[in-house]
């Protein structure tokens, strides 16, 4: 028992990490192509992806910004998306493979406000062998690649 009160005692002063604010949008190509072919959720999906691996690499970075907009310049998937399997009935939801990846731009902002610059980032696979298993595999492994070198030039 007193340990575990020591431990709570230690935790309780233990300093607490500020979250970092993080904003994701998706340009307005992207946005015209989720509405016409892939279907709206799909950028609801992405973009909570990209917020959660961003979160996750600046964590353990430690890098110290108050803000992060992230923008979602591009994205294909690696299979095909709900609406496109409805949209064209011939398609195999199943075994329909193209080489997906994601396209990304991002600025920080410290507490004082003060701006960084750009950065921006693209990943797609190169190789329809090894294209995602998942809908948004690829956009997924360039998502966290994107929020690791991101995170890294914050450093």
């Amino acid at each position: 028992m007193k340990h575990l009160l020591t431990a709570a005692v230690f935790l309780g002063l233990a300093p607490v990490a500020a979250a970092t604010e993080i904003n994701v949008s998706l340009g307005p190509d992207f946005s015209e192509k989720l509405a016409e072919d892939y279907g709206e959720r799909e950028g609801e999906y992405l973009a909570g992806r990209v917020r959660a691996d961003l979160q996750r690499a600046l964590d353990k970075s430690g890098a110290d910004v108050a803000r992060v907009d992230v923008t979602i310049l591009d994205a294909k998937p690696s299979r095909p998306t709900f609406k496109q399997g409805g949209d064209e009935p011939g398609l195999d939801m199943h075994r329909s493979v193209s080489i997906g990846g994601m396209k990304l731009s991002a600025v920080s902002y410290d507490a004082a406000g003060a701006k960084s610059d750009p950065f921006e980032y693209k990943w797609y696979e190169s190789d329809i062998r090894q294209a995602g298993l998942t809908t948004w595999q690829d956009a997924r492994r360039a998502s966290s690649r994107f929020a690791a070198r991101f995170a890294k030039t914050l450093d």
